[in-house]
């Protein structure tokens, strides 16, 4: 039997079924998840309607610039510009969280471009940040800025199978996400200006916890990939 009720607005949902609402094409499993989400459906409601989820895209990328520049500026001039790296994550986590909660918030999700877009902009964030550390960095330490990206973008790359083979779309990797992900290296970032040189160490510690997860990430990927298939072939007559 079919539900012809019409649809409750969103404005008029109570703070539990705004946030279900919100966050309703993807599960997240973050630590910060709850707060997080939290502070995202209080935001939304306060965005004005001038601004749309393409200026917020903007916004986060806009962010993410100013993360690779603090790493140009400490590497010609001082240390202390590393510190930008903060407010610059602050300002990417604010645009790249919203710009899509916004479009659900407003029911005007663009579920297929919105996701296309995210994608690219996130992968070009992290193509710049790791231009950027690799600047700052002395000879062979500059390969772990080449190791993040790389393994930043296997992780995605495992996102966006999961999508594919379960049709269920993640951007965690068990409790770790992206905003855990810049408040490591924000305070990775704070800690190189207060004790100069322990920045290498900590990438590098970041880009081997980095490949473990991964690592595990795939054989749950591909663990489950068989699975599918097996059923298929069980199942055929």
């Amino acid at each position: 039997m079919l539900n012809n009720s019409p649809k409750k607005p969103i404005r008029s949902l109570n703070p539990t079924e705004l946030m279900k609402s919100v966050f309703s094409d993807r599960a997240r499993t973050n630590l910060l998840k709850k707060y997080e989400q939290k502070a995202i459906t209080w935001l939304v409601q306060r965005i004005p309607p001038a601004v749309s989820s393409n200026a917020l895209t903007g916004i986060g990328f806009f962010g993410s610039v100013v993360v690779a520049a603090s790493f140009i500026l400490a590497a010609y001039f001082s240390k202390y510009y590393l510190l930008l790296a903060v407010p610059g994550f602050m300002i990417s986590w604010f645009g790249d969280s919203l710009d899509g909660r916004l479009a659900y918030f407003r029911n005007k999700p663009r579920k297929r471009y919105g996701f296309a877009l995210d994608i690219t902009f996130d992968w070009i964030s992290v193509i710049l940040i790791g231009f950027g550390y690799i600047i700052y960095a002395d000879g062979i330490w500059e390969l772990f800025g080449f190791g993040f990206v790389v393994m930043y973008g296997w992780e995605m790359i495992v996102a966006l199978m999961r999508y594919k083979i379960t049709g269920s779309y993640s951007i965690d990797a068990g409790i770790v996400g992206p905003t855990e992900v810049r408040i490591v290296i924000a305070a990775i970032m704070v800690a190189e200006v207060l004790l100069p040189g322990s920045l290498q160490y900590s990438i590098g510690f970041v880009v081997i916890v980095l490949f473990i997860v991964n690592i595990g990430d795939t054989r749950k990927l591909l663990k489950i990939a068989d699975g599918i298939d097996r059923k298929e072939i069980n199942d055929k007559p």
